[in-house]
């Protein structure tokens, strides 16, 4: 079994392996905090992130937090990483106004060779974000909240190299339910589901007698004639099977799209054809014009993706 590298401060995995081992046995215990018992990944990440901004892997666990989808770490961390930092020189916390309706929460954060950061979250600040009275942490402790808010701006505008872009977990917490990440819709959802393909009867069909080219010739002219109109000069062109010159143009790609839905319908319904012949009539008309389809908006591409979709089941079931 490897070993893991022993220093002063404890148990610190010096390999990947190493870290996979430790982050198992850590993940089994129930001395790590409740977030992470049986995740041996988040804790694997957690030790990372504390490796990243100086903390040893149990104080990583123990004040790195994921809220909202972003890690954190806790404001007193925070303070920890920046007063050992060798480019901080002091970091003072007071309230001013203390007894009146709006006390403020002052941070001033002072860092060598740059002109101290100063940060104010006061009572009406947290009446504007929604925060005062919030049920928790601001009705139990809201003077320690308010500091907790001033510190974590001072600290992140004077320090952003030390805490690694890191926020406060307190401030985190406060996110409204809206600032949290959604899952991205599926343009699909909005369309209805297809609807079953009906179930067609079989019938026995005797064998068809050797026809003339000429009855063949019909057959295409059939499938392919929806319109009577000739086509026009310019615009956009629906491509048929076994033709080289466009069997209808049209000015705008809403007019195509409609007659080219309707040509696939008439295409997927025709009688004169065997169902696996329509089915490849139907793949081989979307092929020729796919450029033309590339160019229509994304909702009505959609639209004749799941057309397409339900004639080929339905033409498949009905084999």
């Amino acid at each position: 079994m490897t070993q893991l590298t022993v220093t002063r401060q404890g148990f610190a995995p010096a390999t990947i392996t190493e870290a996979m081992e430790f982050s198992k046995m850590l993940a089994d215990s129930s001395m790590v905090p409740r977030a992470y018992q049986g995740k041996p990944q988040d804790i694997m990440v957690c030790v990372q992130w504390g490796y990243e901004i100086g903390l040893a892997p149990m104080q990583a666990l123990q004040n790195i937090a994921v809220i909202n989808g972003k890690p954190s770490v806790y404001g007193d961390a925070a303070m920890a990483l920046v007063q050992a930092s060798p480019v901080c020189e002091g970091v003072e916390e007071y309230m001013e106004g203390e007894g009146t309706p709006n006390p403020v929460a002052v941070c001033v954060a002072h860092r060598k060779g740059r002109k101290p950061v100063t940060a104010k979250f006061s009572v009406e600040d947290a009446k504007r974000a929604g925060l005062w009275g919030k049920q928790g942490p601001w009705q139990a402790y809201p003077k320690r909240m308010l500091a907790m808010r001033a510190r974590g701006f001072a600290l992140r505008d004077a320090f952003p190299d030390v805490l690694k872009g890191l926020i406060t977990a307190e401030e985190a917490q406060d996110f409204p339910d809206e600032a949290k990440p959604k899952a991205a819709r599926n343009p699909l959802d909005a369309l209805a589901p297809p609807a079953e393909p009906e179930m067609l009867e079989v019938v026995q069909v005797q064998e068809p007698e050797p026809v003339e080219l000429v009855e063949e010739v019909a057959e295409v002219v059939e499938i392919v004639e929806v319109v009577e109109a000739e086509p026009q000069a310019g615009g956009f062109a629906i491509m048929v099977p076994g033709k080289d010159q466009p069997f209808s143009t049209h000015q705008t790609l809403e007019q195509w799209a409609e007659a080219y839905e309707a040509l696939a319908e008439k295409m997927a319904n025709t009688s004169k054809l065997p169902a696996r012949e329509r089915m490849t009539k139907l793949r081989e008309l979307k092929d020729l014009n796919k450029e033309t389809l590339e160019k229509i908006d994304s909702v009505t591409r959609i639209k004749h993706t799941a057309s397409y979709q339900k004639r080929i089941r339905a033409l498949g079931a009905a084999q």
